[in-house]
């Protein structure tokens, strides 16, 4: 404060403010709340706009002595990234009920000129109840949460589309039961003499 007090120049950056100033990256507004064991407790407060505010803290909330920072996270123009919705989703919750709040909503795009697309644009024309043609229209959604960063609320119906696409593509019939392991053959007993080759 004295160093601001007597018009030092504070628009210099040093590599402590570059890394600082990273936390705008998910926060659109910080807050520091700092303490010297000799002097009063200031509030800094800014917006990344440029400017920031340096007051007395008139909270009451004592610190003793240190620093408090306090982030107040963004929402992503489009939702939550992946890496704030595992940050939300990792608070410990007292009501469970507002676990439904932690998760984003997303939204996939797509080109409707890629082959992929129009191929099961034609399949789904085709046959309406097509369960594979549902199936690979979710599994290109579920795929795009995982390679987007996003996990899945639930791998095991993941897995066994996966499993019944490859079943589809390698021309297995859904029904049929699946063959027995062919059986190994038994295993010789050495009775504890040794089979190595003797050598001359």
């Amino acid at each position: 404060m004295e160093a601001l007090a007597a018009g030092a120049d504070v628009s210099m950056i040093g590599q402590f403010g570059v890394g600082f100033y990273s936390a705008y990256l998910v926060a659109e507004r910080v807050v520091v709340t700092t303490k010297h064991n000799d002097d009063e407790q200031y509030v800094w407060e800014s917006q990344a706009g440029g400017s920031f505010t340096v007051t007395r803290d008139t909270s009451g909330e004592q610190l003793g002595r240190g620093t408090k920072m306090t982030l107040f996270l963004k929402e992503d123009q489009y939702g939550w990234t992946a890496n704030m919705e595992r940050i939300m989703k990792a608070q410990a919750l007292r009501d469970s009920s507002m676990a439904g709040y932690m998760s984003s909503k997303k939204t996939m795009e797509i080109n409707p000129e890629n082959p992929i697309m129009d191929e099961l644009r034609k399949r789904a024309e085709a046959d309406k109840n097509d369960k594979s043609v549902k199936d690979l229209v979710m599994l290109l959604f579920e795929t795009a949460l995982l390679t987007s960063g996003f996990s899945l609320d639930d791998p095991n119906t993941f897995g066994t589309r996966i499993h019944r696409m490859l079943k589809l593509g390698l021309s297995i019939d859904e029904e049929e039961p699946a063959e027995a392991d062919a059986e190994m053959p038994p295993l010789e007993d050495d009775a504890g003499e040794s089979k190595m080759e003797e050598v001359d």
